[in-house]
């Protein structure tokens, strides 16, 4: 298999805060590859390399042939970036932003037509509309579509779905999945775990490190020992409780209940709960789930 991206003892530091901390990843071409971790892992610091924007303190880098310290123009040319945070013109229409960065790079919407045409069909409604006019999930459409515009063989995106609606976010999704099967190299970053799962294969993230890189499906069947859910009227009095325990490996909070990872459920938590008059509405084994799996990595 080929490698699109390969990343060797990255290391990246602003002052005393170490960002990236000697990350090594390679990704395949044609992979859609997760990079999964919650604000501050270090996520944007390894984008903004791969993008040529900053150089790394040690460590190399390259996309395809091309060295981030030596080729830079040779990788501009052969990407598309979506910084985190939306980058397009505010003032500018949707078909002047797109028009203005097929010009940037030296090519019209027509040429890119076919790669762009499933999102710029979405996007026509709303042609004569400023960016700043567009809802959270357009304005990613429109980022997106600008990416593609000169058809480049590397994707790189930074928390695209970040602030947006899970209806828009399933659907940017559905996107990336036609664009992957063109054979497109994507990595793309995220903190929602279950974005992570449609991933060809992902890496967990965390104060700089790489805790672990395998497929989702992997990950999951790997998990040593069992989880629980708990469900109860007073989850954060159950959480400091049942963190006490020697036979606790993690519990943390998931949505409305509690999640908590253990070899065995033992008398000795269900009577320290009792002990302490916390009224259990639910206690059911669960399969593990992907935050259950970061969650352990963690500790």
């Amino acid at each position: 298999m080929n490698r699109s991206i390969i990343i060797s003892e990255i290391r990246k530091s602003y002052g005393s805060l170490i960002a990236l901390d000697n990350i090594s990843l390679s990704i395949d071409s044609g992979e859609l590859f997760g990079l999964i971790g919650a604000d501050g892992a270090g996520k944007t610091s390894l984008f903004e390399i791969l993008a040529t924007l900053t150089i790394p303190d040690s460590g190399e880098a390259s996309i395809g042939d091309s060295d981030v310290r030596k080729n830079k123009e040779a990788i501009r040319s052969s990407i598309g970036y979506m910084p985190g945070r939306f980058s397009l013109y505010q003032d500018l229409s949707v078909s002047e932003n797109l028009n203005f960065f097929a010009t940037i790079f030296g090519t019209t919407i027509e040429n890119g037509s076919d790669l762009i045409a499933p999102i710029w069909n979405q996007l026509l409604p709303f042609s004569s509309r400023p960016a700043a006019k567009l809802s959270g999930g357009m304005k990613q459409k429109l980022a997106l579509c600008c990416a593609l515009v000169h058809e480049p063989s590397v994707l790189l995106l930074d928390e695209p779905t970040t602030g947006v609606d899970p209806v828009a976010r399933r659907e940017f999704w559905d996107i990336l999945e036609t664009i992957r099967q063109r054979g497109i190299t994507i990595l793309v970053s995220t903190p929602y775990m279950d974005e992570a799962l449609r991933c060809d294969r992902i890496a967990f993230i965390h104060e700089g490190r790489i805790l672990t890189v395998d497929t989702p499906d992997n990950l999951i069947s790997q998990y040593k020992g069992s989880v629980y859910e708990i469900r109860s009227d007073n989850i954060y009095a159950i959480i400091d409780l049942i963190r006490k325990l020697d036979e606790t490996k993690s519990c943390f909070a998931f949505g409305q209940s509690l999640h908590w990872s253990t070899d065995v459920l033992s008398e000795q938590a269900t009577q320290l709960l009792r002990d302490n008059n916390i009224r259990i509405n639910e206690l059911r084994a669960i399969k593990p789930t992907i935050e259950d799996c970061f969650m352990q990595l963690m500790k």
